[in-house]
């Protein structure tokens, strides 16, 4: 069984990657985070139908991993677009966003307009450092998406959700896909979708058993695996 793993738990996991302790940075975690949701995306949504990507993407970590994500679905042949209203002016999401416009991933302004034509949409807005109110413009692009019945990848917890209670209200996304990084968070036991993946390849033996995780056998050379059966 892949336990569950509490918003304050999954906040300290993060501090002790980041610590002495394991020694990792930020921009690494961000690194192997969107790698992971760009191969399940790869494995469950073949480019051939689903080539044009909306990735929504928010302020924090959780955008971060979004726009890897984007880098990495072009070399796998995809077309992805961003949506990215609230951009930090951080070095290191400004240097995210540089390597995505050096690929050519072009930067919506209109979020209603950005979605004509989009087979997919990738929810990386809020993350698991949310606590509402839910703020423009993402209300509404929340709203839109939940009454635009295009299939929705929400990164590791699903925008305007609890982390440990889930969805919030009506308005909330219901996504298709559901990849949970490091380990799934309470609410992943609210999701009704097709694919729920775990991209978690990167935890130290010793860290996992600290925190009583049990990391899933994963295939090959991923580094994401399909957990929904293992729940």
């Amino acid at each position: 069984m892949v336990k569950f793993l509490k918003q304050v738990l999954a906040t300290q996991l993060d501090v002790d990657l980041m610590s002495d302790k394991c020694g990792f940075l930020i921009e690494q975690l961000m690194e192997l985070a969107g790698l992971s949701v760009a191969q399940a995306i790869s494995k469950e949504y073949s480019p051939k139908q689903n080539q044009n990507i909306l990735i929504c993407v928010g302020p924090g970590n959780n955008g971060g991993d979004g726009l890897v994500t984007a880098r990495h679905l072009v070399h796998f042949g995809y077309k992805p677009k961003l949506y990215y209203p609230k951009q930090p002016n951080k070095p290191l999401y400004q240097s995210l966003l540089k390597q995505c416009s050096t690929l050519e991933i072009p930067v919506i302004q209109n979020f209603d307009h950005g979605l004509e034509g989009i087979d997919l949409v990738v929810d990386a807005m809020l993350g698991f450092g949310f606590k509402p109110p839910i703020r423009e413009p993402f209300g509404s692009v929340l709203k839109t998406l939940a009454k635009s019945g295009k299939p929705i990848v929400s990164v590791d917890v699903p925008s305007g959700w609890s982390v440990d209670d889930g969805p919030m209200d009506e308005h909330c996304v219901a996504p298709d896909m559901l990849v949970s990084l490091s380990a799934p968070k309470p609410c992943a036991g609210f999701f009704k979708g097709r694919f729920h993946y775990l991209g978690g390849r990167f935890i130290p033996r010793f860290l996992a058993e600290e925190y009583g995780l049990e990391i899933p056998e994963y295939p090959g050379s991923d580094q994401c695996v399909l957990i929904k059966s293992l729940i």
